[in-house]
C-alpha cells in the first residue's frame, strides 16, 4: 500500500515507512518490479532520484486486497452486537483524537 499512492514514493521514502534499511527497500522495489507491479520513474525534483509507481497490475492487486481486508472486517464485526460496535466504534475514535 506504502506505493500505491498516486503520485508514487521515493525509494528512500519507502525505507522509511517500512522501517527497513535503504538497501532492503532496494530489493522490495526490484521484487515488485520484477512481478510487474511498480515501475521506476525519473524524480522530477531530483534528476539522481526514482519514484515507484504502481502498474495497472498493482493497482488491481491492491484494490483485491483492501476488498478482502473490508469483507474480513465486516465478517468479524458482525460477530458482536449491535450496542458492542458502537462502544468499539467510541473506543476506536478517542483512540485516534
Amino acid at each position: 500500500m506504502v506505493v500505491s499512492t498516486q503520485h508514487g514514493v521515493r525509494l528512500s521514502d519507502l525505507a522509511e515507512r517500512l522501517r527497513i534499511a535503504p538497501r532492503s527497500a532496494t530489493e522490495v522495489a526490484d521484487a515488485l518490479q520484477d512481478r510487474g507491479l511498480v515501475e521506476r520513474t525519473p524524480d522530477p525534483a531530483d534528476r539522481r532520484a526514482v519514484i515507484l509507481r504502481p502498474t495497472d497490475e498493482g493497482r488491481r492487486i491492491r484494490e483485491e486486497i483492501a476488498a478482502a481486508r473490508t469483507a474480513d472486517a465486516v465478517e468479524l464485526f458482525e460477530r458482536l452486537p449491535e450496542a458492542d460496535r458502537a462502544t468499539l466504534a467510541r473506543i476506536l475514535r478517542a483512540l485516534l483524537d
